[in-house]
C-alpha cells in the first residue's frame, strides 16, 4: 500500500499520550474511601499502596480513565510523575527519555519557566477543560509535517 502521495495523500497522525493529569482538584482523591490517593503540596497525585484495598471506586471517578487496576496485586496504580526524581530536583524519566523532545516538565505557575512559555506560545490545551479538575498536563497542537521523503 503506497501512502506517500498515493492512495492516502492527506493521511496524518499524531500520538497523544494520556498519563495521570495530576489535577488541581483530583476527583480520584475525593472518591477514595481510604485516603489512599492524595495530592502533594507540589501538585503530584500519588497512590499509597499500603492504604489501597483495590476497591476501584477511584477508577470510575477519574474522567480521564488513567488509573490502572492490577488484579494480581489488588491495587490501583498510576503515573507518579517520577516523584522520587522530582524530590531530588530531577526531571521525570518521560521528559528526559522522549527522543522527539515532545515532553516538557516545569513550573506552570512561573511565567518565566520554559514550560510556561511553551504553553503560551503554542496555544496549548488541556483535556476535558470543563471537568473542573484543573489538569496540570497540557498538550500543544501538532506541528506541521516537515516534508521528509
Amino acid at each position: 500500500m503506497d501512502t506517500a502521495g498515493g492512495e492516502f495523500p492527506n493521511l496524518r497522525m499524531h500520538y497523544q499520550p494520556k498519563p495521570c493529569m495530576h489535577c488541581a482538584e483530583p476527583p480520584c482523591v475525593d472518591a477514595c474511601p481510604l485516603g489512599a490517593i492524595y495530592r502533594r503540596d507540589d501538585g503530584i497525585v500519588l497512590v499509597d499502596a499500603s492504604k489501597c484495598d483495590g476497591c476501584q471506586i477511584c477508577l470510575a471517578a477519574c474522567p480521564y480513565e488513567v488509573l490502572l487496576y492490577d488484579s494480581a496485586a489488588n491495587l490501583v496504580s498510576k503515573c507518579t510523575l517520577c516523584s522520587h526524581r522530582v524530590d531530588q530536583g530531577l526531571e521525570p524519566f518521560c521528559a528526559i527519555c522522549c527522543e522527539g523532545e515532545a515532553i516538557y516538565f516545569g513550573d506552570l505557575a512561573d511565567p518565566a519557566s520554559e514550560v510556561s512559555k511553551l504553553v503560551a506560545s503554542r496555544n496549548a490545551y488541556v483535556l476535558l477543560p470543563d471537568s473542573g479538575t484543573g489538569p496540570a498536563v497540557h498538550y500543544c497542537p501538532p506541528m506541521e509535517p516537515r516534508g521528509l521523503p
